[in-house]
């Protein structure tokens, strides 16, 4: 078997772990970064993303940022053992050591962090700048990487070639090797033709959640699974390795694994995420053609993972927008349909639930009820107008104009795994924690591996955290004093 020593290797290429490679170089650390895809592919999903960023500017996260993440980092706790996780590692009681939530110190680091990574990132020419997103109305500004998250992978990429990190396509890490003090001392990895390797040197895992694994998403999620797929093509790369890895050696979990990132797309593309974010001017209904969930509770930004959750509860996890002649009148609409299908159009709601293969009588029935349940009001397309429907349930918070004006649109909507909730556990440092909250010698992660949320997504924070915890777990892995 054929062995390689280094300083760090990296498994994964998408930003978290192009970032933790080129922190690490920087710091004069020799790299060999692992990815499972060709070259023309590699980035995982962070090369299909528009990458968008919570933060109010360059330097600042947005203000609800902290508290947001605190609120969605765990499962329902006692309250004692909350204030129990909130002293010193070497103090806790036993029970508390390691619990599955993300820290105090690691969201005020990821804060705190924020700024200084992108300006880590413009000093090697990334741009950033407040461009138009797919949310018509939206509750928090967001940054976005000029060229999005493919030129985050590229140019993090050109930064690494310059420092002399080497990169190994198609290849896959397989198990991580320990000294007889238990310290992570490298990784055991495969490539597609030339078989198995060992990599010698501390380990970096970036190689994202197990949205690609459908036994693990099984085990987890439930078998509703089923009517998942990823959000694009980078998710099947991602099959939860270094998940089982360092679960393998006694790692510490955080997030939800039984929940992951929800978006509404159309089922009938095949584009990196197809999109439909227009569901709060029409109505939903599901394959009875009855309504099942408020449209438009709040801004599509906040609010469309938790509408999407009850679309994947529908039978066979879809369910479609039905929209009239109105929608068209939404300014900019299209940015909100990324979708490369066009929408089903019929002059009447019969013809249209006859192309859907909807019962025609219910859709019908359905939005005779809903448009009766309208009130008069100043209709305001980009703001949240409280134009809600009356005695109707479930009811329409915004937005609640009758659906009567032909032609009659409707697209399909599932839901899409953007990525998994469950992960590793880490300190400010990236280090990933063991069973009794203390670093596992040699062993960090970045990305989405790290376990973070539960119950809701904390928008835009996915990325900026690969981003983040890449470069300070990559410039940890290099010190030379490296005691942990």
């Amino acid at each position: 078997m054929r062995e390689t020593r280094c300083d760090v290797v990296v498994a994964g290429c998408g930003v978290a772990g192009l970032s933790a490679a080129v922190a690490a170089a920087e710091a004069g650390a020799r790299v060999v970064v692992l990815e499972r895809a060709p070259q023309a592919e590699r980035g995982g999903q962070s090369r299909y993303t528009e990458a968008y960023l919570r933060m109010k500017s360059e330097a600042e996260v947005t203000d609800d940022f902290e508290t947001h993440l605190a609120e969605n980092s765990s499962g329902l706790l006692d309250p004692d053992i909350i204030a129990e996780s909130a002293r010193p590692v070497e103090g806790r009681a036993a029970y508390a050591a390691a619990i599955s939530m993300a820290e105090p110190g690691f969201i005020a680091t990821f804060a705190d962090q924020a700024g200084p990574t992108i300006a880590w990132l413009k000093g090697f020419g990334l741009r950033f700048d407040f461009l138009p997103t797919q949310f018509l109305t939206k509750s928090q500004p967001r940054l976005l990487p000029v060229g999005g998250g493919l030129a985050l992978v590229e140019g993090l990429a050109a930064r690494a070639a310059g420092l002399g990190v080497e990169i190994r396509y198609e290849t896959t890490a397989e198990r991580l090797e320990q000294d007889a003090e238990g310290r992570v001392t490298g990784l055991l990895a495969r490539h597609r033709t030339e078989g198995r390797l060992t990599l010698r040197g501390r380990v970096v895992l970036a190689c994202g959640g197990f949205e690609g694994n459908a036994e693990m998403l099984t085990r987890y999620l439930g078998p509703r699974a089923a009517f998942l797929r990823p959000i694009c093509k980078g998710g099947h790369f991602n099959r939860g390795e270094g998940i089982r890895m360092a679960l393998d050696i006694g790692a510490a979990t955080a997030g939800d694994f039984g929940s992951y990132h929800a978006e509404p797309i159309d089922p009938r593309s095949g584009v990196p995420e197809p999109s439909v974010f227009v569901f709060p001017y029409g109505v939903l209904v599901n394959k009875d053609g009855r309504r099942f969930t408020d449209e438009a509770p709040g801004t599509v930004d906040a609010h469309y993972e938790s509408v999407t959750r009850r679309i994947f509860e529908q039978r066979d996890g879809i369910a479609y927008v039905v929209l009239d002649a109105r929608h068209q009148r939404v300014p900019n609409v299209r940015l909100a349909i990324r979708t490369d299908r066009p929408p089903i159009v019929a002059a009447s709601p019969e013809a249209l639930a006859a192309q859907l293969g909807l019962p025609p009588a219910a859709l019908a029935e359905t939005l005779r009820g809903y448009n009766a349940a309208c009130r008069p009001g100043a209709w305001k397309p980009l703001e949240l107008d409280g134009l809600a429907t009356a005695g109707l349930d479930p009811p329409k918070s915004n937005w609640a104009l009758p659906v009567d004006e032909p032609p009659f649109h409707a697209y399909p909507i599932m839901s899409a795994n953007v990525f998994t909730f469950g992960g590793l556990k880490v300190d400010s440092d990236a280090r990933v924690l063991d069973g009794d909250g203390r670093p596992i010698a040699g062993l960090y992660a970045a990305g989405e591996i790290i376990g973070t949320y539960y119950r809701t997504y904390t928008g835009a924070t996915s990325v900026l955290k690969g981003l983040v915890f890449g470069r300070l777990g990559g410039a940890h892995a290099a010190r030379r004093d490296n005691a942990a």
